[in-house]
């Protein structure tokens, strides 16, 4: 009988989802399938050379650099890892920071000020909506979830929406203390959350516009180019024109290293493998909407 996990590995082997590297990599893949054919043909059938041949000892180098290579790809993608982790953690403390916002506001604004309490509930919900289009470039494609806030603020005029979303929910807090709607020490109690919605926005702009040195990606490229062209030139004279499909694997395992670190190196994108930012912002607007009571009606 196949147990669950049994099933789940055999779905992983037999299936190739959007984010799987085997996509992306294939046309390398064949090229590199292509090349050791062509230098099998040429060693064995055209050259002869034979088993004493010194271009056996390439393998060799093989031996000394596969540390090396292995070194560089476990930094590389613990780098990428690192870079995606935190901005998981980033949104998980806007996810947190909102809720928490929503909750004071809903205990501190009397009900009967209606204007003032939904202006929270769709403008704490926007700048997560904002922020995650402003990460992505997506300036004039941003979601609210009240279309008639552009027209109170004019959200559009401006690149960086988020600052100014930001802006306007401390501007309207700071006018309900002088309105004596809130306390002077409310502000206070309001303040650490008010100040994480830039807070948040600094640090995954940070992520963002901080790429991985070009020089090591691109070195990091060549020798894996390198590694593998060089394979077949030391390993035929052991495995024969079973060299060829050995290449394959070992490009593709190395190569999908280098993809994948790429991938979520940036994980405010829209790949596979970025972080659910739509869901994340949805999440909120939920959340922060079941704050109000009046929402829930």
């Amino acid at each position: 009988m196949v147990n669950y996990d049994s099933k789940e590995w055999l779905r992983f082997l037999i299936n190739f989802p959007k984010a799987d590297t085997v996509r992306k990599l294939t046309p390398y893949m064949i090229i590199m399938g292509l090349y050791s054919l062509g230098i099998s043909y040429l060693i064995i059938g055209v050259w002869q050379l034979k088993d004493t041949s010194d271009l056996r000892n390439i393998s060799l180098m093989h031996s000394l650099l596969g540390f090396v290579i292995s070194m560089l790809l476990v930094f590389r993608t613990n780098t990428a890892y690192d870079r995606w982790w935190e901005g998981r953690r980033l949104w998980g403390a806007l996810v947190n920071n909102s809720r928490n916002l929503a909750l004071k506001i809903n205990t501190l604004v009397p009900e009967e000020h209606v204007n003032e309490r939904n202006f929270y509930r769709f403008m704490i919900p926007n700048f997560a909506y904002a922020l995650k289009n402003h990460l992505r470039g997506n300036f004039l494609e941003t979601e609210f979830t009240e279309t008639g806030l552009f027209k109170l603020y004019d959200l559009r005029q401006h690149d960086h929406i988020p600052n100014q979303i930001a802006g306007a929910i401390f501007n309207q807090t700071v006018d309900l203390q002088r309105r004596g709607i809130l306390l002077p020490e409310h502000l206070i109690f309001l303040n650490p959350e008010l100040q994480s919605l830039m807070d948040v926005c600094g640090a995954c702009e940070r992520i963002r516009k901080t790429p991985i040195p070009y020089s090591y990606s691109a070195f990091l490229k060549k020798f894996i180019i390198i590694y593998c062209i060089t394979l077949p030139l030391g390993y035929v004279f052991s495995l024969h024109y079973l060299v060829i499909p050995f290449v394959i694997f070992i490009f593709y395992v190395l190569a999908s290293l280098e993809v994948i670190a790429e991938e979520i190196e940036d994980p405010f994108g829209t790949d596979s493998n970025d972080l659910p930012l739509d869901d994340i912002s949805a999440g909120i607007q939920a959340t922060v909407g079941q704050a109000f009571p009046e929402a829930r009606q």
